[in-house]
């Protein structure tokens, strides 16, 4: 996977308008410049509560410049459908990764790192790192 392209990030979330204001904050806390492309994929079809499949693929197509593809999720189902679309084999692109990260913190660390010019290696280490974010 060598390109000068970034890493692609999609933020999928069982409501449209959380993986929209998580993108949109990520985006935003990236610092001015060039930021990495990042797609909500956000409830479903039909505009309710849940995940789609079919909002996924698109949104992981969408971003995806060859650098891969780092699919960050909100919650246990939306984890199951990221994880049906990677075992189907054909509907995310060739380095799709489902990162195990928290949604909030580990978007923006994956914004960041891949903004910054990082690998999907970099982009998913970062957002994992989150999980170590202490607040107190």
């Amino acid at each position: 996977m060598s390109t000068d392209k970034p890493v692609g990030i999609v933020l999928v979330s069982h409501s449209a308008e959380v993986a929209e204001t998580v993108a949109e904050l990520a985006i935003g806390l990236a610092g001015g410049g060039t930021t990495a492309p990042v797609a909500p994929a956000g409830g479903t079809a039909d505009g309710g509560l849940g995940t789609s499949s079919e909002l996924i693929a698109a949104a992981a197509a969408s971003v995806d410049g060859g650098a891969g593809v780092a699919v960050l999720v909100d919650l246990g189902s939306a984890v199951l459908t990221v994880k049906a679309l990677l075992a189907e084999g054909d509907e995310l692109p060739d380095g799709a990764r489902l990162v195990d990260a928290p949604f909030v913190e580990g978007a923006v660390a994956a914004v960041v790192t891949a903004s910054a010019g990082g690998d999907l290696d970099a982009v998913q280490a970062a957002a994992s790192e989150a999980y170590d974010y202490r607040k107190v």
